[in-house]
């Protein structure tokens, strides 16, 4: 990549969401786009692999038995519900769900009669503030935490560390996509999501430079990530002020415009 300059008065033209574009023409994003003059591209820097209900059944856990479920992406809500219409499974309308933040949270949406159930998630995105919700019901409760192969470790020993009985059923995979191109349009910010995501920049660039581009992140483990790969992070959420990228971006664009 080209090298910018380091500093964060740097003109900012071209910002890559490492996500799907958004479907229709209703969205914060395309009204950040419009205000600030910035060109928004969008690429998965991942796929998602399902893993179909014959090979799940392989792992030998009966989802009924469990009272509680702990969502940490949308991906584990989509295949945790496609999971049991494959298996024909009906989850119990008493059913508890944990969400690592309020946005993943507001996605069961789409698959249950939100007011109706009961829903928790993390005050401010971080483990910490998520692991305290837990422990407020976790002695009543039999935690199902459907995840892809590399799931979150720090969950699985806090549930271990508080003897709680728990399960962890692969519901898919998480495979890097070919971003080469996409990278070699030289954006001034890149948006990660996932720590998935920052595993594809790697496997796709291992040398990768920033060379001043900017790095966004979005939750406490793509953060981790991140820094564990080295990258030097501008733009961080979920914060107090800053719940979604979206206002995460709004916040460094127009701080930036002050400069």
């Amino acid at each position: 990549m080209k090298k910018k300059p380091e500093s964060i008065n740097s003109v900012i033209k071209k910002i890559l969401i490492t996500q799907p574009k958004p479907d229709g023409d209703r969205s914060p994003y395309f009204d950040l786009a419009k205000k600030h003059n910035i060109e928004l591209h969008f690429f998965p820097f991942i796929i998602v692999d399902s893993i179909s209900a014959k090979e799940f059944r392989k792992q030998k856990i009966d989802i009924i038995n469990y009272t509680a479920v702990i969502f940490t992406s949308r991906h584990a809500i989509d295949n945790f519900f496609r999971t049991c219409e494959e298996l024909k499974t009906n989850i119990s309308q008493d059913t508890k769900y944990f969400c690592i933040t309020e946005a993943v949270a507001l996605y069961l949406q789409k698959f249950i009669l939100y007011r109706k159930r009961k829903v928790f998630y993390g005050a401010d995105g971080t483990n910490k503030s998520f692991f305290e919700v837990i422990n407020k019901h976790k002695d009543n409760e039999k935690f199902l935490y459907p995840c892809s192969e590399s799931f979150d470790s720090e969950i699985t020993n806090w549930l271990k560390d508080h003897h709680c009985e728990y399960a962890t059923p692969i519901m898919y995979r998480i495979i890097s996509n070919d971003i080469k191109e996409v990278i070699a349009q030289n954006f001034d910010v890149i948006c990660l999501f996932t720590p998935g995501g920052v595993k594809s920049l790697l496997e796709n660039f291992p040398k990768f430079k920033q060379n001043g581009t900017k790095i966004g992140v979005f939750g406490v483990n793509t953060f981790k990530a991140a820094e564990d790969a080295g990258l030097t992070l501008h733009i961080k959420a979920p914060q107090p002020q800053a719940p979604s990228m979206v206002s995460a971006l709004e916040l460094y664009l127009s701080s930036n415009k002050k400069k």
